[in-house]
């Protein structure tokens, strides 16, 4: 069987130094090489004309240009969020979406894993289960996707969020890897405070970042105040109950001075009422000062768990409480729904180069 090329986002600045070096190409190549590859529009190594032709022709024979390879793309109705269907080399597939704000912004939601082992009732992506990790070039690779249709048009990625299949802690180097190039200013040259992870709630993860000197911003899962309603629909809280979980929140923002995202996707009829809205400020409110947390409400997107969307007026109600109480909540507009690209609906048929429908 003949060995996979390693794809250039996965080879380390020191590896691909020694590889120039070998050549007796100057070590200013790597950076030149770098740039390209994160910020250009550039499609392979034979459009990097500003590098001689042989080189040019020794890392196409070396290495990978990119990692996925576009399967598909779908938009949104309003033309805004678009979503991408990534191959892998080894015939795995991930999606990615970009989500423009108004022309103020550019946020690119990735994927950390093929698939996601931590089964949320509500979650389409959790009904895959866990196929595998992806690797920090696999990460990498989706922003580079989105990076260079925006550069087509003199754009580019402005913020990118871990919030799309996979639980990022459970895959921590390789996510971590990942925001420390998307933060290189050799790279993609992106403020840490324009990045955010999610988690569902893994209580190590959110300690070992806080400890990384990278003040990335961080969200978590949380969706009930309580932890028999969120054992049920998040099993992950079997293991890091919701005190413990905020209990390393606010460690979080002690050590980081970064403010926590608490993301919270509205049921009917099991997490929406008014009762749980105080229950849930009261929680909030005996782990730190208010001020250093959000609460982002989701509606509830058609998809896993056969759960049903509250009304329009009851999730304003249960924002209203919140904010009555002391708490910053924001009713999210939900964007991508028509192409499966809302908070929880990614989901791919594995092994076949097609989306699944949902």
């Amino acid at each position: 069987m003949t060995a996979v090329r390693p794809a250039i986002s996965d080879v380390s600045d020191a590896a691909l130094l020694a590889w120039l070096a070998k050549r007796g190409e100057p070590a200013y190549r790597a950076k030149q090489i770098r740039r390209h590859a994160t910020r250009g529009t550039a499609a392979g190594f034979g459009e990097l004309t500003d590098l001689p032709k042989p080189l040019r022709e020794a890392l196409a024979a070396s290495f990978r240009w990119t990692s996925v390879e576009l399967v598909r793309e779908d938009a949104s109705a309003d033309g805004e969020t678009r979503k991408a269907l990534l191959r892998l080399a080894d015939g795995h597939h991930i999606e990615t979406v970009l989500m423009p704000h108004h022309g103020a912004r550019n946020a690119v939601c990735v994927s950390t894993q093929a698939g996601c082992p931590m089964a949320c009732a509500f979650c389409a992506t959790g009904e895959m289960g866990l196929v595998r990790n992806l690797t920090a070039g696999e990460i990498v690779d989706q922003t580079r996707h989105w990076q260079r249709e925006l550069a087509q048009r003199g754009d580019r990625v402005s913020h990118v969020v871990y919030m799309g299949m996979g639980e990022p802690f459970n895959n921590y180097d390789a996510t971590l890897a990942s925001t420390r190039t998307l933060v290189d200013p050799e790279a993609f040259g992106i403020s840490p405070r324009r990045l955010t992870i999610s988690t569902c709630g893994v209580v190590p993860g959110i300690d070992q970042l806080a400890g990384e000197g990278l003040p990335i911003n961080l969200a978590v899962s949380l969706h009930a105040p309580d932890d028999p309603t969120r054992a049920r629909i998040m099993p992950i809280n079997r293991k890091w109950g919701v005190e413990e979980v905020l209990a390393a929140a606010a460690r979080y923002v002690k050590r980081t001075k970064r403010r926590v995202t608490f993301e919270y996707v509205l049921l009917a009829g099991v997490n929406d009422s008014a009762e749980t809205a105080r229950e849930l400020a009261a929680l909030i409110t005996r782990h730190g000062p208010t001020k250093d947390s959000h609460v982002n409400l989701i509606p509830y997107n058609p998809g896993a768990g056969g759960f049903r969307r509250p009304s329009v007026e009851r999730m304003e109600h249960f924002a209203e409480v919140l904010q009555e109480q002391g708490i910053a909540a924001t009713l999210r507009i939900s964007k991508g729904q028509d192409i499966a690209a809302g908070c929880g609906q990614l989901k791919v048929a594995e092994g076949k180069a097609q989306l699944l429908p949902i």
